[in-house]
């Protein structure tokens, strides 16, 4: 996804290291982690290797996974990316580790569940939004659109047409991310 790895390459570029740094965790460790300097681990994103697999998705939803998720979510192991809009600040989720990513696809079959028990179509969360709210971004399944989102209700409106466009206009910041 060459969209993200331009934002990526802006984001380490701006800083001294090219790595980024979390607190270190020895119970949660990451193909990104470089280093570690006391409590502080040091990472960049890494391409995997090996795609994550949304198959297991993809059959509980009764539906196919749309490529620009499957893109997204199966392009890196890394960190949350900081990185700000016209809209405002946003955090993009990543994947850490394999763990990170069963998590992942437990949350997506809980947020698949309550969509369609909604009856509204199925979404995947992929960054959140301002901390003070309880918004998020998705792309929607069958359209590939960019939604934004509140927990249980229907999107609020359309961000963009689809992942490469938004992530070409962000701008990478360098900020604790505060908001999951």
């Amino acid at each position: 996804m060459h969209t993200l790895t331009d934002l990526i390459c802006k984001t380490l570029a701006l800083t001294e290291s090219g790595t980024l740094t979390s607190p270190y965790d020895a119970e949660w460790r990451s193909p990104s982690e470089q280093f570690q300097s006391g409590l502080v681990t040091h990472w960049h994103p890494v391409p995997q290797e090996t795609p994550v697999n949304f198959d297991g998705l993809a059959n509980a939803v009764e539906a196919p996974i749309h490529p620009d998720i499957q893109a997204y979510y199966g392009s890196y192991w890394s960190g949350t990316l900081e990185a700000n809009s016209d809209e405002g600040q946003v955090s993009l989720i990543q994947l850490w580790n394999t763990e990170d990513f069963d998590r992942l696809i437990a949350n997506l079959i809980g947020h698949a569940l309550m969509k369609m028990k909604a009856g509204l179509p199925f979404t995947v969360f992929f960054a959140n939004t301002d901390p003070d709210t309880e918004y998020f971004l998705s792309i929607e399944n069958e359209s590939g659109q960019i939604l934004l989102e509140e927990p249980g209700k229907p999107p609020l409106r359309v961000v963009d047409e689809d992942i490469h466009t938004f992530l070409g206009r962000l701008t990478p910041e360098l900020r604790e991310p505060d908001i999951y």
